[in-house]
């Protein structure tokens, strides 16, 4: 009925026997396309899923190499893949995972100079990076190109998630207006993070995009996930659209994606 293959049938049969999913919902995942920004520790867990699910098209960004460090938590890379470009060690291990899943290779750093062009050509994207550059990059690309973002963050034991459905609920810019100091959140090289922690951020941030491909379920959005990994401790707070956000609020002032180094603080502007 849903066009499967007797080998879909039988590869899905645990998705296809959920009421909630069904055929009609695993083949919205296999048509759907998925942009995953960063095939590191979150993007790792968060590419393993969707492709085992069926997603038929994963697009993977990003322009780093892998390194021996990574591994502790980079699942999705192996030991001989050092030295590898991430996304080409990352649709590797996807098509190994599952024939039927067609992966993308965009090996650039995500920027504003591609990121609209990029967001374009998917249903959804799902944000992974280490870096606040990039998630408000993400946020405000998906947001002007009207497409849902799941994106994610940790730090050491500790991690966050939401979604965001752009005109429909608060943006990542209505929970944090504006970025932290330079110098004051140290990188997972300084501070360290759990391997097993961002497995379980990704894994979430692979749930919330399949109910979003599907249609299924309530969502994060309008809600953010607070994980306090060493505690065992899991919240969600109400968060709400801020009327005067810059990006999705009554009157908007961002129409067009800015120089997101600058705004971090991370580089003077020329």
């Amino acid at each position: 009925m849903f066009g499967f293959t007797e080998e879909q049938i039988y590869r899905y049969a645990r998705h296809i026997v959920l009421p909630q999913l069904g055929g009609k919902g695993q083949r919205k995942l296999l048509d759907s396309r998925v942009l995953i920004v960063g095939v590191g520790g979150l993007g790792s867990p968060v590419s393993l899923y969707l492709a085992a699910a069926g997603v038929g098209t994963i697009g993977l960004v990003d322009n780093d190499q892998v390194d021996v460090s990574n591994l502790q938590r980079q699942i999705v890379h192996r030991n001989a893949d050092v030295g590898r470009s991430k996304v080409a060690s990352g649709a590797d291990a996807l098509r190994a995972l599952n024939p039927d899943v067609n992966v993308i290779q965009h090996q650039i750093t995500f920027s504003s100079a591609n990121a609209m062009a990029l967001v374009a050509g998917y249903d959804l994207v799902v944000e992974c990076s280490d870096n606040f550059p990039s998630k408000y990059l993400a946020n405000d690309a998906c947001v002007l190109a009207n497409k849902p973002l799941v994106w994610g963050a940790v730090f050491q034991f500790d991690g966050q998630m939401s979604v965001v459905l752009p005109h429909r609920g608060p943006c990542y810019r209505c929970i944090f207006p504006a970025p932290p100091p330079p110098g004051s959140v140290p990188s997972c090289v300084e501070a360290g993070v759990l391997g097993a922690l961002v497995g379980v951020m990704g894994s979430w941030q692979a749930l919330e995009a399949i109910k979003v491909l599907a249609n299924i379920g309530e969502l994060m959005a309008g809600r953010l996930l607070i994980l306090d990994g060493l505690a065992g401790e899991a919240d969600t707070v109400e968060v709400k659209r801020r009327l005067d956000c810059e990006l999705c609020g009554d009157h908007p002032t961002i129409d067009q994606l800015i120089d997101y180094e600058v705004f971090c603080g991370l580089r003077a502007a020329a």
